[in-house]
């Protein structure tokens, strides 16, 4: 069954392949097989959800390791075509981890993180922007004060000087009046 499954996905009768394998998985739910090649069928009908959460089921523990890195691996390149980077990177350092020769693996590692730095950089100047013009409006002069609040400040600011002198001439007196014994 999984053989004229194929062959309807080889020839590029994605509906009809996939209900072969809806079919073939309806009598053996865990097929692997069957399932990787659904899922495969879901991204060449656009079903790229479905055929995330069908790599997910492959992923999990308990399968076969040559599996489980394919299908990372092509989860990866569905995370990538849908521009979801940071999570196509993270599938492709699995596929690695699970077969660290895969070089199609590692090139296409190389370029999720490539396109991810290029996404990247206008975020960062569009927080420079926001910051220079921070700094533009902190550099504008402040509003001037009139007559009254200036000479309030300066009697404050006169008060507290006299406060301050009248402190430490305290202290110097107390320190004055204290002898220092000769022993």
């Amino acid at each position: 069954m999984i053989q004229s499954a194929n062959e309807l996905y080889k020839r590029q009768e994605y509906d009809k392949a996939e209900l072969a394998y809806d079919n073939i998985l309806e009598k053996d739910h865990y097929n692997g097989t069957a399932k990787f090649n659904q899922a495969n069928t879901y991204y060449r009908r656009s079903k790229k959800d479905d055929a995330i959460k069908a790599f997910d089921y492959l992923t999990s523990d308990g399968r076969p390791a040559d599996l489980r890195e394919k299908a990372f691996y092509n989860k990866g390149v569905v995370l990538t075509r849908q521009e979801k980077l940071e999570e196509s990177i993270e599938a492709y350092k699995n596929s690695l981890r699970l077969n660290p020769t895969d070089t199609m693996a590692r090139e296409n590692l190389q370029k999720a993180m490539l396109a991810l730095k290029k996404k990247q950089p206008p975020e960062k100047k569009e927080e420079k922007k926001k910051k220079n013009e921070e700094q533009k409006k902190q550099q504008q002069p402040q509003p001037k004060m009139n007559q009254k609040e200036a000479e309030q400040r300066l009697k404050t600011m006169e008060q507290k000087e006299k406060e301050v002198l009248q402190r430490m001439n305290s202290e110097k007196s107390k320190a004055s009046n204290t002898v220092a014994k000769d022993w």
